[in-house]
């Protein structure tokens, strides 16, 4: 009577402990998985030589985040011909109180992340990134952006969250931030 009992008993163990193990949250190492990110600024600093020193924010925000509705502010950048502009990107959850920073996050995890900046059409906006992580290699929160001529067009600003595979392309990783913002070069 008690081999009948056991055998019961072991089964509803095993499937018990199955249970418990399919239900442990998975760790892919992403701290900031789920992180919402709202708002993406860009600090333009600089003196163009058609102009005096300047300095002002084009943002984009998007309440909802990646999907659902449209957002609620997307800025075209202006900039002047002949014009070297200094360029910080601060990225916030605006979705908590008060908001969260997020670049603060990338920072922190400089050696994971890295923006791409790419101007269409090409040379538009020439985009070099001025900070690295901690390994020596790009990060691109901060940049210098130069203009020559007048046109119009657009930058993509572009962040990959690359945990332990940063390789300086961004066919690596997942991406965290896809911009097209609206430039004129006047």
């Amino acid at each position: 009577m008690k081999r009948r009992m056991f055998k019961p008993f072991m089964l509803a163990l095993g499937a018990l402990s199955l249970v418990v193990v399919s239900c442990k949250k998975e760790d892919h190492g992403h701290d900031d998985e789920g992180e919402l990110i709202t708002t993406v600024e860009l600090k333009f600093s600089g003196k163009g030589s058609l102009g005096p020193d300047t300095t002002f924010v084009v943002t984009f925000n998007d309440p909802d985040g990646d999907g659902g509705n449209a957002p609620t502010q997307f800025e075209t950048i202006h900039l002047l011909k002949n014009s070297t502009y200094n360029v910080e990107v601060t990225l916030l959850d605006k979705s908590k109180t008060p908001a969260e920073t997020i670049s603060n996050e990338v920072l922190a995890e400089a050696n994971d992340h890295l923006f791409f900046y790419s101007s269409n059409p090409t040379g538009l906006v020439n985009v070099a990134i001025t900070d690295k992580d901690g390994n020596g290699k790009n990060l691109g929160l901060k940049s210098t952006w130069t203009t020559t001529n007048a046109g119009s067009g657009k930058v993509k600003v572009k962040l990959m969250h690359q945990p332990g595979k940063k390789d300086g392309t961004s066919a690596t990783g997942d991406t965290d931030v896809d911009i097209d913002f609206q430039v004129n070069v006047k």
